[in-house]
């Protein structure tokens, strides 16, 4: 449920208001605009007058919000919101680019791809120390030596880094990290979420294979529950009956989930389409749908990369890829001011 109050409300009268929907056992999460002030109950709501509410002087409009999720949801929170990643600002009209290897291999992989990242235009590197994979034989990272390389990368960089945590025991690990990556199978792993929620950390929470907004979004409920607000969304696609692509990223994704909740939403066009010829393409087209950045696989040598090799573009087009988005964003922005 969400109280709308009228503008400049009587600050006695509201606290007043506060004090009573407290006491029926509900939390209250204020979210003021510059033409709106608005009270997000969760909480069993069933038993709430909403007439007396609505009769109140200092209220507009009492509505009940019918999707599950609460604290993920734009009526609770109508205002875009702003996650701040070791100081580089994503959603709310800036626009961040995620690139770099799929996992760290050695050192001079690492500090060299970084440093190359950072020249191509990237905010954030990534790079994977602990990489889930589905077959058992597979490269699974180097584990906390890797975690040690990329944070030295990051040292001589500059740059923020992010990588993926596939467990609540690499928390403390995880301390100097500015971006926890959560893998799509992660997304049902209530246990992690909890843990993650708990902290101020931002987490990129992925989506998974098979889930719809609302699924997701519910799993985003989990961190945003905890009191951790700084969640960022990224959907690298989902599986369907195609199989030229390993999965389906639509960019309608992108409007959708912003009708829905306030939160960041990042594409990645590279797990998407899992073929480095067509990251460009996709990447613009998700870029022109209005997303709040880009999760994109770049490496120094994809044809010799351990993991995401045939989805992973070179650091020369990652470069000239930014340089289109930036000419497709300013010529969107132009357009839209006429």
């Amino acid at each position: 449920m969400i109280v709308i109050l009228k503008n400049d409300p009587n600050p006695r009268q509201l606290e007043n208001l506060r004090n009573w929907l407290r006491s029926m056992g509900l939390e209250i999460h204020e979210s003021r605009g510059a033409n709106s002030h608005i009270l997000g109950l969760v909480g069993d709501t069933s038993g709430v007058d909403i007439d007396l509410i609505s009769a109140l002087d200092i209220v507009r409009e009492v509505k009940r919000v019918q999707e599950p999720f609460k604290k993920a949801s734009r009526a609770f929170h109508p205002l875009d919101r702003c996650v701040d990643v070791g100081g580089v600002p994503v959603g709310r009209g800036h626009f961040t680019l995620i690139a770099g290897p799929g996992t760290v291999t050695h050192r001079d992989q690492v500090l060299e791809a970084a440093a190359r990242a950072k020249e191509a235009g990237v905010q954030i590197f990534k790079a994977a120390a602990f990489k889930p994979r589905t077959s058992p034989y597979a490269f699974h990272g180097l584990g906390r030596e890797g975690l040690d390389l990329l944070l030295e990368a990051k040292k001589v960089s500059g740059l923020p880094v992010m990588s993926v945590m596939t467990s609540p025991e690499q928390l403390d690990l995880f301390s100097q990290v500015d971006l926890i990556e959560l893998d799509h199978r992660a997304m049902q792993d209530y246990e992690l979420l909890r843990a993650l929620g708990k902290t101020q950390k931002p987490v990129l929470l992925r989506r998974g294979a098979s889930a719809t907004l609302e699924e997701w979004l519910m799993s985003a409920e989990y961190l945003l529950d905890g009191g951790n607000e700084n969640v960022l969304l990224c959907d690298g696609g989902i599986r369907t009956f195609e199989s030229n692509v390993p999965a389906a990223l639509d960019p309608s994704c992108v409007p959708a989930l912003r009708a829905l909740t306030p939160l960041p939403v990042l594409c990645d066009p590279s797990v998407a389409c899992g073929r480095a010829a067509l990251v460009p393409a996709l990447a613009q087209a998700c870029a022109a749908a209005g997303c709040d950045g880009l999760v994109i696989s770049a490496s120094l040598d994809p044809q010799h990369a351990l993991t995401e090799g045939p989805a992973s573009i070179s650091f020369d087009l990652m470069k000239t890829l930014s340089k289109r988005i930036g000419l497709l964003r300013a010529a969107l922005e132009a357009s839209h001011v006429q």
